[in-house]
């Protein structure tokens, strides 16, 4: 098989269209990056859908901890306190179990046993909760100064956090929320390695570089072309972040703009 019917057979494999069976026998460069790629679906679909979801609501728990009324501030205090004090990895296991045993109870539950449901709702609760915590300390590190203007020129209400309040929280925390976004796309690579089984095969592109490493005992071609992949999709989001970033900072003189900057996660 050319390089070429490689790429039509195993394009879209990870969800559900070509070839059904995987590659037996000699394992070229071309399945490999072929069929890691076609794993990255899953990969992009999951962070790009958690991301979106969870932005809105990180956006509600960040003004929920920050009320003063306790009977809204403690639930979101414990609900982020809860999805960051716990490994992301155990939450997994964890939901797969409890929407197992709501399958048995009623039918409704089917899809939530599936990874592109139950392994989509860990991920946007988890990076809800991180998500929120940056907001959150962003919104408290409003400048007073912007709030006493917009008192003098008389607005107050809603349209003081839609059009003061909101936008410095956004443009103070979005550095910091562009490192997490980056770190909620690696953490995608959990997902058929918890709780969720990949059904006849069609996992992330981790499933398919372990898939590769197991049967060529060479780890050193399939980890280091999904390094290259997720390098790619990380250039990616700091470019797509940046163009907001600057949107959110365009009206600043340009020595004073946040400078988007990357830190490691090395321990979460």
């Amino acid at each position: 098989m050319s390089c070429f019917e490689t790429i039509q057979a195993y394009a879209f494999r990870s969800i559900g269209f070509g070839e059904r069976l995987l590659p037996r026998g000699e394992y070229t460069l071309c399945d490999q990056f072929t069929l890691i790629g076609s794993g990255m679906l899953w990969n992009i679909y999951f962070g790009v859908v958690a991301i979106i979801f969870g932005f809105v609501f990180a956006n509600i728990l960040a003004l929920a901890k920050n009320a003063a009324n306790p009977m809204i501030r403690r639930p979101a205090e414990w609900f982020i306190f809860l999805f960051r004090g716990s490994p992301l990895f155990i939450q997994f296991f964890f939901a797969y179990f409890v929407f197992l045993n709501l399958k048995s109870v009623s039918p409704l539950f089917d899809s939530f046993t599936a990874a592109g449901v139950g392994a989509l709702i860990v991920l946007f609760l988890n990076t809800s909760a991180y998500s929120a915590e940056i907001f959150y300390g962003a919104l408290r590190s409003v400048p007073k100064n912007d709030l006493e203007a917009a008192d003098a020129y008389g607005i107050t209400g809603f349209n003081r956090f839609r059009r003061i309040v909101w936008p410095t929280m956004l443009r103070l925390a979005w550095p910091s929320y562009t490192n997490e976004a980056i770190f909620l796309f690696h953490a995608t690579t959990l997902v058929f390695f918890s709780g969720f089984p990949a059904w006849r095969q069609q996992g992330d592109a981790l499933y398919y570089a372990s898939y590769f490493a197991d049967k060529t005992f060479n780890p050193f071609v399939p980890y280091p072309i999904l390094a290259f992949y997720f390098i790619l999709l990380t250039l990616v989001v700091i470019s797509l972040f940046g163009v907001v970033n600057r949107r959110l900072n365009k009206h600043l003189p340009h020595a004073q703009k946040t400078r988007m900057r990357l830190r490691l996660n090395l321990i979460r």
